[in-house]
């Protein structure tokens, strides 16, 4: 099960939605990328264009309030244009994601050998993409695992293409209400996962392979649903 449309009696407002999101990323890719070509972006255009990192801790604090959930907000890395709220639905406390912020400053990776200690922890989280080219967020189910080898802390995170799993569909809907109460416009992710019509993936496939979806284009630029490995010593 998806985060797609069903058959809930209320059509004729979902389609006007929808319109109103698609007329809404036309003009964000018209405005970011004029050239129509993925390694051509308007960094001027993309200028204070998107949502800023304390708009992004505030969601993830009204976020956290309203699910009764951990937030962590984690900023993007560098190739990426956009940062991120990790929303815990399964997991325990300190979460993975809360631990794995806190390994980046001076003693803080003791904390996560210490809550590995007993062996490997999964959590499963609603991960925002706040982009910070536009005003808009995108909704993915990750999960996060940790491990110890040989003293070192390996961390798996592994992202789908949207949020699948229906009992994270209650939770999704709510987040969905603080995005929009924070006025960010909120995208599905099944709307943003194929190319754009008409434009030119450029560089795009000598670095990542295939073309790049309109997801690539506003948050970040590798394929949405993947598995990246991070280990830390």
């Amino acid at each position: 099960m998806s985060e797609g449309c069903t058959n809930c009696g209320r059509k004729g407002g979902c389609d006007a939605r929808k319109h109103e999101m698609f007329a809404a990323l036309d003009g964000a890719l018209a405005r970011l990328y004029p050239t129509r070509r993925w390694d051509q972006r308007d960094d001027a255009a993309a200028f204070e264009g998107g949502v800023p990192a304390v708009e992004g801790q505030a969601i993830a604090a009204l976020a956290s309030a309203r699910l009764g959930a951990a937030a962590v907000h984690r900023p993007g890395a560098a190739s990426e244009t956009c940062d991120y709220v990790y929303l815990l639905c399964v997991g325990r406390m300190p979460a993975l994601a809360e631990l794995r912020e806190e390994a980046s400053h001076p003693g803080g990776l003791a904390a996560l050998r210490d809550a590995l200690a007993d062996g490997p922890i999964t959590d499963v989280y609603l991960r925002v993409a706040l982009s910070t080219v536009a005003g808009f967020a995108a909704v993915q189910e990750v999960r996060l695992s940790g491990q110890l080898d040989a003293g070192a802390v390996v961390l798996t995170e592994t992202a789908r293409a949207g949020v699948f799993e229906p009992a994270l569909l209650r939770r999704m809907q709510l987040l969905v209400a603080v995005l929009a109460e924070r006025n960010v416009r909120h995208l599905d992710f099944g709307d943003i996962a194929e190319a754009p019509a008409g434009f030119d993936p450029g560089s795009y496939a000598d670095e990542y392979g295939g073309a790049p979806a309109i997801a690539n284009y506003l948050f970040y630029p590798q394929p949405p649903a993947g598995v990246t490995t991070t280990t830390l010593t």
